[in-house]
């Protein structure tokens, strides 16, 4: 029997997850790890973090376990292709036998793809974009000491590059690769109270976009459901508090458990198109991950609701947004009402023209340093973006199918209208505001033909 023709993803596949360490002072095992390992000379790949002392504080714990350090701290913001091609440079010029990761996705992410590369021969790294592209599976270990509370890098297969040089430039690929798994990660709340608080929002819907992706998302694992709506819970209890004082050891403990597990949940449940939209306007405009999906997530929750009302409002239960005599149509409607609020709480702009300017990372060869600081995309862009976001390789789990058209719309949304702006709109395809739900019927998936995703993977 074919049952492609009756379920789109019939056999389901579990990711392996790296070994973890969790709580205050986890980051001080990493150099005595690292020697058990057999590892003697390591690269820290990091962004530097700069005025936290942290990278300094790592290195003492490695020299001090026997193990050498070497730094590679030239990691930006959407971390490039250039950046893990030179970092891969230094791990061989300094015959180093495995990698350290210290920061953020960004640092994360960079080492995977210098691992991947370093299998291959050197080969660039923008040859392994898409799901399983590595011919071998034997690469350096890595630890990643994790300094952010949403990233999910450190436990997950997956990793997002930056082609700065091929023909498909600016394009920000997604990798999905087994071999990309990190050895061990490590995950101290005490690092992460170091962040700036609009770092702790940006994060934070990072991990509430991961959540809430893989609880909606097509694929339906059953073994991430109960992660990411607990994610989401801790999210909705956590944030606020963790933004408004970072030094708030519980509730940064709490996001800590909070990015940890929905980066599990999407491992194998996958994502959708919050970070299909992200990745697009961060290939053209290099601004901060977490911050697109704060300004996107909304919407995005909004064009999908009629695809699965049913999730939404179990997600609205989890953010404590419901009343018992609501319906599920209305519960589902709540839980778009309190992520705007969670979002304004936090200091998520109400969308990219009225961000501030993100205060990148320009320690590398600075590839968006003449970038213009305001997004304000005319209708070519828009274009371009919705392109990308078409063709990225989260698209495909969305709940509710996209069309180029319908992309572009959701982007314009985000580029200039308020989040409340497409709220509230009811299932008929007619909105209080107009919008997205005004140029695209809402209909949900079952109104569609099995299969009939538009997107394609890498």
């Amino acid at each position: 029997m074919d049952t492609t023709k009756v379920f789109e993803y019939p056999v389901k596949e579990h990711w392996r997850q790296p070994r973890c360490l969790l709580g205050p002072g986890a980051w001080e095992a990493g150099g005595p790890e690292a020697a058990a390992m057999g590892l003697e000379h390591v690269l820290f790949v990091t962004s530097g973090l700069s005025g936290t002392g942290i990278v300094d504080e790592v290195e003492r714990n490695f020299t001090d376990a026997g193990v050498a350090v070497t730094v590679y701290d030239k990691v930006e913001s959407n971390p490039k292709d250039y950046n893990v091609m030179d970092a891969h440079q230094l791990f061989m010029q300094e015959k180093c036998d495995g990698f350290v990761s210290v920061g953020g996705g960004s640092s994360h992410d960079a080492a995977k793809g210098a691992r991947i590369v370093a299998a291959h021969d050197g080969r660039n790294t923008n040859e392994f974009a898409g799901v399983n592209t590595s011919e071998k599976l034997e690469n350096p270990p890595q630890i990643a000491i994790n300094t952010t509370n949403g990233t999910g890098s450190e436990t997950t297969p997956a990793y997002v590059i930056t082609d700065t040089t091929s023909d498909n430039a600016p394009y920000k690929w997604v990798g999905f690769d087994r071999a990309a798994t990190t050895t061990l990660a490590i995950n101290d709340p005490t690092l992460m109270m170091t962040q700036p608080a609009e770092y702790v929002a940006y994060t934070g819907f990072d991990t509430l976009a991961h959540a809430s992706e893989a609880f909606v998302s097509r694929m339906q694992y059953t073994g991430a459901l109960p992660q990411a709506l607990e994610a989401i819970r801790l999210v909705e209890e956590n944030l606020r508090e963790a933004y408004a004082s970072p030094q708030n050891f519980e509730a940064m403990n709490n996001m800590m458990w909070a990015q940890y597990m929905a980066a599990q949940a999407f491992s194998s449940g996958l994502l959708g198109i919050i970070h299909s939209l992200s990745h697009a306007v961060c290939a053209h405009y290099d601004v901060h991950h977490g911050l697109n999906n704060g300004v996107g997530i909304a919407r995005v929750w909004t064009y999908n609701l009629p695809a699965c009302p049913e999730r939404f409002a179990k997600i609205a239960e989890a953010m404590h947004a419901t009343t018992p005599s609501m319906s599920q149509t209305q519960a589902a409607d709540a839980a778009i009402e309190a992520v705007i609020r969670l979002a304004r709480d936090c200091g998520i702009p109400e969308n990219w023209q009225s961000a501030p300017e993100y205060p990148k990372s320009r320690l590398g060869k600075g590839w968006y340093e003449n970038s213009p600081s305001e997004i304000d995309p005319g209708d070519d862009v828009l274009e371009k973006m919705a392109a990308h976001m078409l063709s990225d390789l989260c698209t495909p789990a969305n709940p509710r199918n996209v069309t180029q058209a319908t992309c572009k719309e959701i982007l314009r949304d985000c580029a200039f209208d308020s989040m409340d702006s497409k709220a509230g709109a009811p299932l008929d395809g007619r909105p209080a505001h107009g919008g997205v739900g005004a140029t695209v019927p809402r209909v949900g998936t079952d109104e569609l033909p099995p299969g009939a995703v538009v997107g394609s993977a890498g």
